[in-house]
């Protein structure tokens, strides 16, 4: 017997009381009368900005607003013109390093906790997560209200890879002080176009 198997071995003498897995069909998950809204509030709770778009905004005029110091654009989104590195042309993902705005596009978000599905549409996801600052573009009417609803809509999309994200990179766990952008973008911000 392996040390692990002596260890499960002991917890599960402690156990006096056995329960049955609850049938999936009995889990009541989270409906918001106002997803959107709820999305809204979410997503602000974890650090993220929200910033809801009229449709004739100018997408290139609203990032530019928001990082107006911003020198190195990414995005291979057809309508970010102002992008200065394109994550489907450089050589590696070494090459996004001192991306000051990295511009994507999510799937779809949840109400209950903020998070967006992100898709590989890039051929460098490293821009997911180098960036400074992320900035996502979420169409409105692609919220969904929980993550039971989210896990049945999700697609990989040709890359075969995707991620939630939800606000920016943060931890504590350094001398239990706070530092955002630890493992990836110091500052979300999501466009609801």
């Amino acid at each position: 017997m392996s040390n692990k198997d002596d260890i499960l071995g002991r917890i599960r003498s402690g156990i006096r009381e056995r329960y049955d897995m609850p049938s999936l069909g009995d889990l009541q998950a989270t409906v918001y009368d106002e997803p959107l809204a709820a999305f809204k509030a979410s997503s602000e709770a974890t650090g993220s900005k929200v910033v809801e778009l009229a449709p004739e905004t100018d997408i290139d005029k609203a990032i530019r607003d928001l990082f107006p110091d911003a020198g190195v654009i990414a995005s291979n989104l057809p309508e970010v013109h102002i992008a200065t590195l394109n994550p489907d042309t450089v050589g590696s993902a070494q090459e996004l390093n001192g991306t000051d705005v990295g511009v994507i596009r999510g799937s779809f978000g949840v109400a209950e906790n903020g998070c967006i599905w992100i898709p590989q549409s890039m051929k460098e996801k490293a821009v997911c997560f180098i960036s400074e600052n992320l900035v996502i573009l979420l169409p409105k009417a692609a919220i969904v209200n929980n993550m039971h609803e989210a896990y049945r809509q999700i697609d990989l999309g040709e890359y075969g890879y995707g991620t939630f994200i939800s606000g920016p990179s943060k931890t504590a766990d350094i001398a239990q002080t706070l530092v955002m952008g630890a493992q990836a973008a110091r500052s979300v911000t999501v466009l609801l176009v």
